[in-house]
């Protein structure tokens, strides 16, 4: 189709309001996204369940619904992919894993019921690490998912398959999850952007471990205002999730300016001594003068987190071994060997070492609220590196720090996982090879809608994220 590139990469909230309008079809906005993907998801493997005679008819049926002069959702019509950690009824949801490869769900996951009750139309889904495991997406059912700034790298994860389809124009908006930096560390990669909301802004279904806090889902898109246009509809209670936060997802369909000036920030370039490689810190240290110029006050300063990763590594081996710790009496030879470790991991705990972690959590909590009452919001770098070689399963070092597991080279997202906080991911630039990085912006608790203004009024005054992958970029 000529120009179907020029839908592909108008934003969500463009392309649903001309759908609403009728200047656009439902039908045209989906064609011009499936003949996307069928140009680029072949060299990337971003989408890896495709649907598209559902997706056809569904497009159809929302034009049909406009042309009756049928009320419409806020969504209507707009292709939307989910990662495959995301049960989605009637469609193959593998969750990355062997013994899944062919699982069809009876249900959909809440986040799921919400998108279609909007309008969006499922186009498929996205590729994620075996059961979200690690930051770095590949996995033995579909392989591994590259980079689309180059496609020898890697796209981060585990929602890398939703970053990368972002990025390279296959769908307007894309959901993933959270627990380590899922939706933070791909966006940071890929040039896009990823909102990890507070714990309970949207709520989880099913789970496993209702109230368990780490975990948790939202919105991917280019731009900011796109991913609160997704959270809006995403967000609010709902009684099957016990954490979920009262406050309704339209509070996220407000605009998002705001005059930032004398905004106090704290600025951490290594969350209190975290090795960072030299290229990812000359690319996060040109955000700090873009937001002296939006007129914030920007200090160099940093909450103390010490004990944050030792409290992730204890609850997160406590949640594998709760969800995966029978799968793996039955399909360890079907297990990659980190999931493996991780559940193994889970079964060594003790009841006192998780006492004890949890004091150190309560304690952790209390220093960083009581630092965020000088300040409104804390800024650092997404990731610690650049995108490394897509076939390394994860850093091993970094800037000639050893890294012990495959989880430590991701703490400048995980350690902010375990702070209960909004985080955001936002594109800052490039390193001098063309590799994207981003800052991320923490807000005090449940500030959502703060951290979106920020990083809005960012995002505004760098203009990093209006920079497109070479592969298949659009004229102009």
């Amino acid at each position: 189709m000529a120009g179907h590139t020029d839908l592909c990469f108008r934003s969500a909230a463009d392309l649903a309001r001309a759908i609403a309008a009728r200047e656009v079809s439902a039908a045209e906005v989906m064609e011009a996204h499936l003949a996307r993907i069928a140009q680029v998801n072949p060299t990337l493997n971003a989408i890896v369940t495709l649907v598209p005679d559902d997706a056809r008819r569904a497009a159809e049926a929302a034009d049909d619904a406009l042309a009756r002069g049928e009320p419409v959702g806020p969504l209507h019509g707009l292709p939307v992919a989910h990662k495959d950690l995301t049960p989605t009824r009637g469609i193959r949801t593998t969750f990355g894993s062997p013994i899944f490869r062919d699982f069809v769900p009876p249900d959909d996951a809440l986040i799921v019921e919400r998108l279609r009750a909007a309008g969006a139309i499922t186009i498929g889904k996205t590729n994620t690490p075996e059961f979200g495991a690690g930051s770095q997406t590949f996995n033995a059912v579909f392989g591994a998912t590259r980079n689309p700034y180059d496609p020898t790298k890697t796209c981060g994860g585990s929602s890398g398959g939703a970053a990368v389809a972002l990025a390279t124009g296959m769908v307007p908006l894309a959901d993933g999850s959270d627990l380590g930096g899922s939706l933070r560390n791909p966006a940071g990669f890929c040039n896009v952007v990823g909102f990890r909301p507070s714990p309970g802004r949207v709520p989880i279904w099913p789970s496993q471990a209702a109230w368990f806090p780490l975990g948790v889902q939202g919105p991917m898109a280019r731009s900011v205002a796109d991913a609160a246009l997704m959270l809006s509809v995403i967000a609010g209670p709902d009684p099957r999730a016990p954490i979920s936060l009262p406050e309704p997802g339209g509070t996220f369909r407000r605009p998002l300016d705001r005059d930032v000036a004398g905004t106090v920030v704290a600025w951490s370039r290594d969350l209190g001594g975290l090795p960072v490689d030299p290229r990812v810190t000359a690319v996060v240290e040109t955000g700090r003068a873009t937001l002296e110029r939006l007129g914030c006050r920007v200090e160099d300063e940093e909450p103390d987190t010490t004990g944050a990763a030792e409290v992730f590594q204890a609850w997160r081996a406590w949640y594998f071994e709760l969800c995966y710790g029978a799968l793996l009496d039955d399909h360890r030879h079907e297990m990659k060997d980190t999931v493996v470790w991780n559940i193994e991991e889970g079964r060594r705990l003790a009841g006192p070492r998780l006492g004890e972690a949890m004091r150190a959590w309560t304690v952790l909590l209390d220093r960083v609220r009581r630092f965020l009452t000088r300040y409104e919001f804390l800024v650092l770098p997404v990731t610690q590196v650049p995108p490394f070689d897509v076939d390394r399963p994860y850093p091993t070092e970094i800037d000639g720090v050893p890294m012990a597991t495959y989880l430590d080279w991701m703490r400048s997202c995980s350690d902010v996982s375990v702070l209960g906080l909004p985080a955001i991911a936002v594109p800052c630039g490039f390193t001098d090879d063309g590799l994207p990085a981003g800052i991320q912006i923490v807000g005090r608790q449940q500030d959502d809608l703060g951290v979106l203004q920020l990083a809005h009024a960012f995002e505004q005054a760098t203009g990093a994220g209006r920079r497109r992958p070479p592969l298949g970029a659009p004229a102009g």
